[in-house]
């Protein structure tokens, strides 16, 4: 069972052992989302003749914890630092995303100042002692912390990641006297150098631990209420899966979950149809995520800024949020969803986002509370939409009218019809900025792709969205609406580990570089060995390096493909490191020596394969509903103006291509054909559209 929490609705997919899949959608719950599974869940069971004992594992992806940081929600936070070093989040990076705004800010710290306290002591680079820590004083610190209310405290000494003893002195000193403390260390989270961003990632984690942990103790009383008595497994941002226990530990490493679950099933579902180079766009109710997939490899990103404005890992906008270097999978995230809020500045100009209606109060049209017009009243004045959508919920056209005639039309002096236009070509623009901060400001050509939407909203947007980034072939998944929660089930287990390593890339690294990741091997898979996944797995370790040039303070990070490091090895690696530095800075010294800073090690958990993939993709196309023969009225722009666009249904739709205006009903969600496309029905319930005109 996959379980997938949006802003705006709560996924729930069942993944059977003869490759068939049910679904269910439901509104989430904000003020308590376990309210939202509990409602997804019991109905999917129902409906399916199902009890809780016949779930064999759960896997779940949440916003619990990026919320935590965005709302700022978290925990009162304290740290324990080096003295000298207590000011290390002010003083951040000298980056800021907003080149030429002199009224841009620095994001506050997650631990005020006032909750940041320094203790005495000094390891050196080497991880030699300098001066012993005072314990004394260490109790003093904690006592203090203690006394002015934070629950959960970040420790992060300079250079703990030559030498952790310190810092593991101060986590035993703190569990002797505060048991109930929740504590976050840098030495067990990352051990690699730069003193600002392992201050900010261990208060990141102490942050929203107490956050986590509550949830998924809430989540796992819901289940064992439910009679699932399954293993809980949760998505982390790299796309692997880990442990309940291991992400309440370390809740950082699950802060972009749930994006990163469409990408894996991205991922999938492109190496069956034999597409290598895709984009892949998830269009939700709050935000839109968009990533790169090349040459049948996912892109990862070895460092994330959670709380900017739009969330994307690239050095061209650092500076905007706080630092996490846990491996993320490569996403560019915006607030754009059919829940944003379509409103006017001061100025008289229309924007779309980044404030959202989400499920409560939801947009006008759900008729439930909400009086401000959104993307989704502007989709169904213009007639995408149906009269109902999947969870029941009945959509009021009449009411998103008036709204957006209201607040919009008059006050710009256009046509209700132009102004929904105005915001849907709005929102299309804001989805084109995620795309190109994934594939154009990659140096990637957008030309080359095929982009795959999904999401309940993006396949409204998808034809659209590919003529302007002049891309021939857009494809819409199955269980498209569901698709981060149909992503969840094809997940690894994976354990990650890091480790700083100083040396030139030169005939002295290959013994130890092998002797440390032999180390690091050892101690990922004793974390198997106590996490018991049972005794019918296998083990996939991947290896890589960070590596810059001799000089540089950033670094890139490179795959080694090879068991053990050889001599032979290190000119392939150099030039491997030569060709991804230009590929990322269109640029190369191939004459300058190359420094490895940090070794990664990967470790994946297969489990035997259970089910095969085309009876799976099939699902779609049995449980999907014929429906009856109809058309209505959908607007596509000036030169086309209003048509009588058919409604299909998926086994509607033929397998030879179908000249657009076409809208297809799916049970999750909407996918509409302009007339400068055509669609055809592809592999296992995809839709194949082709873009083969300009725009009207």
């Amino acid at each position: 069972m996959g379980v997938d929490i949006g802003g705006t609705f709560t996924d729930v997919v069942f993944l059977s052992r003869e490759g068939v899949v049910h679904r269910k959608k439901v509104s989430s719950t904000p003020d308590d989302y376990n309210r939202g599974i509990v409602r997804g869940i019991e109905e999917a069971l129902s409906e399916n003749g199902l009890s809780g004992t016949n779930i064999a594992e759960v896997v779940h992806g949440c916003t619990v914890a990026t919320n935590a940081v965005l709302e700022h929600t978290g925990a009162p936070t304290g740290l324990i630092t080096t003295k000298g070093f207590r000011d290390v989040l002010e003083i951040r990076r000298f980056r800021m995303p907003e080149m030429y705004n002199i009224a841009w800010s620095k994001p506050p710290p997650l631990s005020p100042r006032e909750l940041r306290f320094e203790v005495d002591e000094r390891i050196n680079y080497a991880g030699e002692i300098i001066r012993p820590l005072d314990t004394k004083q260490v109790e003093d610190v904690i006592d203090r912390l203690v006394a002015k209310g934070v629950e959960s405290v970040a420790v992060c000494l300079l250079n703990s990641y030559a030498n952790p003893i310190h810092e593991q002195k101060i986590k035993e000193i703190i569990e002797r006297k505060y048991p109930d403390l929740f504590i976050s260390i840098s030495s067990e989270l990352i051990r690699v150098i730069k003193e600002y961003e392992r201050t900010s990632e261990a208060v990141v984690n102490a942050y929203i631990k107490p956050v986590v942990v509550k949830y998924m103790q809430a989540l796992q009383a819901t289940l064992t209420n439910l009679g699932v008595k399954a293993p809980l497994l949760i998505m982390q941002s790299s796309g692997g899966m880990m442990s309940v226990e291991l992400s309440a530990e370390k809740p950082m490493y699950i802060i972009e979950c749930g994006p990163a679950a469409g990408v894996v099933g991205s991922s999938f579902i492109s190496k069956k149809l034999g597409i290598p180079n895709v984009l892949t766009l998830d269009m939700g109710g709050t935000t839109t995520k968009a990533s790169i997939i090349e040459n049948n490899e996912i892109s990862m990103a070895p460092a994330y800024e959670v709380g900017a404005g739009i969330s994307m890992a690239s050095r061209l906008t650092a500076g905007g949020g706080y630092v996490i270097r846990v491996p993320s999978i490569d996403i560019a995230e915006i607030g754009a969803g059919g829940g944003s809020k379509l409103w006017l500045d001061v100025g008289g100009v229309l924007h779309a986002g980044p404030r959202s209606a989400g499920a409560v109060p939801g947009p006008v049209c759900y008729d439930i509370g909400g009086t401000e017009p959104t993307l989704t009243d502007a989709n169904l004045v213009l007639g995408y939409l149906p009269e109902e959508l999947a969870g029941g919920v009945k959509l009021k056209r009449d009411k998103a009218i008036e709204a957006l005639n209201e607040q919009i039309a008059k006050p710009l002096k256009m046509d209700v019809t132009e102004a929904a236009f105005g915001a849907y070509m709005i929102a299309n623009s804001n989805m084109i900025r995620a795309i190109r901060a994934v594939s154009t400001l990659r140096g990637r050509d957008t030309r080359d792709f095929t982009l795959l939407v999904y999401g309940g909203a993006g396949p409204i947007h998808a034809a659209a969205l590919a003529q302007e980034l002049d891309i021939k072939k857009v494809i819409v998944p199955p269980a498209a609406g569901v698709f981060s929660s149909f992503g969840l089930l094809f997940a690894e287990i994976e354990h990650h580990a890091s480790e700083s390593f100083f040396h030139r890339i030169d005939e002295s690294v290959v013994d130890e570089a092998n002797e440390t990741w032999a180390r690091m091997r050892d101690e990922v898979l004793a974390e198997i060995v106590a996490a018991d996944y049972g005794k019918d797995i296998s083990i996939k370790i991947t290896k890589a390096i960070d590596a810059r040039y001799t000089g540089q303070s950033s670094e890139l990070t490179l795959s080694v493909p090879w068991d053990t490091l050889k001599k032979e090895h290190l000119p392939q690696l150099a030039e491997n490191f030569n060709e991804e530095h230009l590929k990322t800075y269109a640029h190369k010294r191939a004459d300058e020596p190359v420094d490895v800073v940090n070794l990664r090690l990967v470790a994946k958990v297969i489990f035997p394969a259970e089910v095969e993939p085309e009876a799976l993709m099939s699902s779609e196309v049995r449980a999907a509903r014929a429906s009856a023969k109809k058309v209505r009225k959908a607007y596509y722009g000036k030169n086309y103006g209003w048509l009588e666009t058919p409604i299909l249904g998926l086994p509607d739709l033929p397998d030879k291509p179908t000249k657009g205006p076409l809208i297809i009903e799916l049970y999750d969600a909407t996918c509409v054909v302009p007339p400068y496309a055509e669609a055809r029905s592809g592999k296992w319930g995809t839709i194949e559209i082709d873009i083969k005109s300009e725009e009207g």
